[in-house]
């Protein structure tokens, strides 16, 4: 096995970006419900970045709407008019797109999961809903019922499970707090558990992207997280086993690069080059001389043939993975103490890399 020592970070952080990109993938949802039912004020609560508010939206049919914004690995495909007259005119317009995507030969074009809202205040099911939800039940797409504006259930949650049985499931949803006029606030409610579903019913290479776009389970983050960590402490333990003394400080430190910009990518952070150039080149660098000065030993004990060797090796395996293993972990509790701080919201390359830093120098 031959491993190289030449390092160049500009390329090494590019490609880290490009394959971060790819490995985060994209998810499509599809939201239909009607008019009042607060899709918006849903879709901004469970995503980052005030995702319906600020992403740019482009037509694809009559009645629906695909929404995208720079950064967030999600289209969210708007569907209205559940309530008007000629539903039959929409649902058949909705049926050949649905039907276009399913049969693309790229899952990354395919609608995903599909949430359809129902007010709670209205008491009812509309005959649209149930034909929209068969339609696409029909293409294997899983549908989940949201009811929204929740505030007293009654019952209705068990009614629209009987009136809906093609459903998922069935989640009761108040996206805001709500201030009645006796003076009781009602705070949100479901979001945390409508991710939760959601992760349990689309297709397993759309998770990261779906866990990256939301912003609601910070566990589902930090999950995702956990295992790229694992990844890469295996990798860079097998490049360091290599009985080649000094090669693994440089050949380690591409892999402690592309893990932390893999997390970045999980947690929704818009990262590009500029991105790890400020959070991650200079930190990693600097935990790559660390490293090679814990490894001094093992690669002298390399020099020495036969049982040296294989010494030397077995001592820099471990170190390289519990190495890797804690920068990683640093970069995701650093992650995890800013978005609680500032309530799911993206923070800035700045203040990443200045967590990030104080979390390191807790590393021994």
């Amino acid at each position: 096995m031959m491993v190289t020592t030449n390092f160049n970070l500009e390329d090494c952080v590019k490609e880290a970006c490009r394959q971060a990109f790819k490995e985060r993938g994209h998810i499509n949802v599809l939201i239909a419900g009607r008019t009042g039912v607060s899709k918006s004020t849903l879709i901004n609560s469970i995503f980052q970045g005030n995702f319906a508010t600020t992403g740019q939206g482009r037509p694809v049919t009559k009645y629906t709407e695909e929404i995208k914004k720079e950064g967030i690995p999600i289209s969210i495909f708007d569907t209205r008019g559940l309530e008007m007259a000629d539903f039959a005119s929409t649902l058949g317009t909705l049926r050949e797109f649905v039907r276009e995507r399913s049969n693309c030969i790229h899952p990354a074009q395919h609608i995903h999961v599909a949430w359809i809202c129902i007010a709670e205040d209205s008491r009812r099911v509309e005959k649209a809903e149930e034909d929209l939800i068969k339609m696409l039940v029909g293409y294997q797409i899983p549908v989940i019922a949201v009811i929204t504006k929740a505030r007293s259930d009654n019952g209705f949650r068990d009614t629209v499970k009987q009136l809906l049985p093609l459903v998922s499931n069935v989640v009761r949803i108040r996206a805001i707090s709500e201030k009645l006029d006796e003076g009781i606030v009602l705070p949100p409610m479901g979001l945390k558990e409508l991710v939760e579903l959601t992760m349990q019913v689309i297709p397993q290479g759309t998770k990261r992207a779906f866990v990256a776009a939301q912003k609601v389970d910070l566990e589902q983050k930090k999950s995702q997280s956990h295992l790229i960590v694992g990844s890469a402490a295996v990798s860079a333990a097998g490049i360091a086993a290599v009985p080649i003394p000094f090669a693994e400080v440089v050949a380690i430190v591409p892999i402690q690069i592309g893990m932390l910009a893999g997390i970045s990518a999980t947690f929704g952070l818009s990262i590009d080059r500029a991105f790890l150039n400020t959070v991650i080149g200079s930190i990693i660098i600097g935990a790559g001389e660390r490293f090679a000065v814990r490894n001094i030993a093992s690669n002298l004990l390399k020099l020495i043939p036969g049982l040296g060797s294989i010494a030397g090796g077995a001592i820099s395996a471990v170190t390289a993975a519990t190495f890797t293993t804690a920068i990683g972990e640093a970069y995701i509790t650093a992650l995890a103490m800013l978005f609680v701080r500032q309530n799911g919201q993206e923070p800035s390359s700045e203040e990443v890399a200045e967590a990030f830093k104080r979390e390191c120098s807790a590393i021994k």
